[in-house]
């Protein structure tokens, strides 16, 4: 494919990281880095998902997310490794994890997925700013002007056309049981923050 990449591979082995990124080719647009400083420098905002090898030489993986962390980046990260996980992973700030060896399924499955929970997120945030713009409104003006005012009727509408997107995008990871949790949680929390690679 061609154009700005959207997913980063990112492993020492080379010829892994040439195969996975064969593997994802026919459905996105994909980089590859076989070395955490080269990694860092490949990081653009058009990059959404990065599949990051723990266990490299020079600046391992584990630098490697935190540096994605700390330039707040608003990409997704998949630790691909063969490292088991430990305990350490708790303060980690990766979105999955997967241990080699790794299945051609089982990779595109996770990017669709940590794609997936990216757009969720993008349209709660936009949810949750609309329904506070439409409370405060519905504080500050009476019934009557609400109801002969377009753009009003009109933050209804975009209110319960996102309601629907998030109900249904929760609907259809009814198969992730650990997921569908984790977003009805999100739903009651204020929206994070996004950010840029800087």
């Amino acid at each position: 494919m061609s154009g700005e990449p959207d997913v980063l591979v990112v492993d020492d082995e080379t010829r892994l990281a040439d195969l996975f990124a064969a593997w994802l080719e026919p459905t996105w647009a994909v980089a590859t880095a076989y070395d955490g400083e080269e990694a860092l420098e490949m990081l653009a905002d058009s990059i959404e998902v990065v599949l990051l090898d723990r266990r490299m030489p020079g600046r391992s993986g584990d630098d490697v997310l935190r540096k994605i962390r700390d330039a707040g980046c608003n990409c997704r990260v998949v630790m691909v490794t063969a490292v088991d996980p430990d305990f350490d992973i708790i303060e980690m700030g990766f979105d999955d994890y997967l241990v080699k060896p790794v299945s051609k399924e089982e990779l595109v499955e996770v990017v669709e997925s940590v794609s997936r929970r990216a757009d969720y997120e993008a349209d709660v945030r936009q949810y949750y700013s609309l329904v506070s713009k439409k409370a405060l409104l519905e504080t500050e003006k009476t019934e009557w002007e609400l109801e002969d005012n377009e753009e009003y009727r009109r933050l209804r509408e975009r209110v319960d056309r996102l309601r629907r997107r998030v109900d249904d995008a929760v609907s259809g990871m009814a198969g992730h049981d650990d997921f569908v949790g984790a977003f009805q949680d999100l739903r009651s929390e204020r929206p994070p923050g996004e950010g840029a690679c800087r």
